[in-house]
């Protein structure tokens, strides 16, 4: 998968492009985004739970990213924490927890919780806390950005999933299970790897060849890439390479941008450089 993402100069300057948008720092993450905060009296406290800590770090999680970018789009303050899937209302990360403002009527109102990034992003949405983004678009575009998601979060997902829990089984144990002590960490390990590789079977992508899958993880991120340099040629002007391009060519992110965003980043910070099989 590195070398996959390599080859694609357009893929790499729209993450230089978002990272500088999406700064874990005290910079205003909006400062070159139209305005995409929706109006709001009072926010509630919004904690995402993430997996891991590591707060000031990207996790390995492509739905965690994405739901992060749909946030600093719009500039909305959240909190982080760890979490884990036996507590999450959909058994997986990531999930949220909406705690609403203190009020005499509410004093004791306990949050609320959510799973899945895409029911967390519309609800959102539908409480007015983050603008919808697809709202502008015309059919043809709103199918396009649908699209687009699905073929990254339906399918590449489970290429990624494949890749990281077969061919690099030691790295991915060690840093999922990395709060375990290491003795239980090697059956509970061997325990996961299991259940992955057979829950990838059952859904299909494990009765494919390396090679295979290889081949159609490929053909995916160059679809992307294509969307991404079309994005990128329309910018004109002696500050194009300064200013940030979406996946569909907007003058502002739409859904598929956060997702993108995402397993672009997934794939990235994925410890890469400690895999031998991707050093050859």
């Amino acid at each position: 998968m590195a070398e996959n993402i390599g080859a694609s100069s357009q893929i790499s300057q729209s993450v230089k492009s978002r990272e500088r948008l999406t700064k874990l720092d005290n910079q205003n993450p909006t400062s070159q985004l139209p305005n995409l905060s929706a109006p709001m009296s009072q926010q509630p406290t919004l904690t995402l739970y993430r997996g891991w800590q590591d707060k000031g770090k990207y996790v390995w999680s492509p739905f965690v990213i994405k739901i992060e970018a749909r946030l600093r789009f719009s500039g909305i303050k959240y909190d982080i924490d760890c979490g884990s899937p036996r507590t999450g209302p959909k058994g997986k990360i990531p999930y949220m927890e909406i705690q609403e403002p203190e009020s005499d009527s509410n004093d004791s109102l306990k949050p609320t919780s959510m799973g899945d990034s895409t029911l967390i992003i519309k609800h959102l949405v539908s409480r007015g806390i983050l603008p919808d983004l697809s709202e502008k678009l015309d059919l043809p575009d709103q199918a396009n950005d649908l699209a687009i998601r699905a073929l990254l979060e339906d399918k590449l997902y489970f290429y990624h999933m494949w890749e990281r829990w077969t061919q690099n089984y030691y790295a991915m144990r060690d840093h999922v299970l990395s709060a375990i002590a290491y003795p239980i960490r090697v059956i509970i390990g061997q325990l996961v790897y299991w259940n992955t590789t057979a829950a990838l079977h059952r859904q299909g992508t494990g009765r494919y060849t390396a090679e295979e899958i290889a081949l159609f993880r490929r053909e995916i991120w160059e679809a992307i890439n294509k969307y991404l340099t079309t994005s990128k040629n329309k910018l004109k002007g002696p500050d194009e390479n300064q200013r940030p391009f979406w996946v569909l060519g907007m003058d502002q992110p739409t859904d598929a941008d956060a997702t993108v965003f995402g397993f672009i980043v997934s794939a990235l910070t994925f410890s890469y450089a400690e895999l031998p099989i991707l050093k050859r």
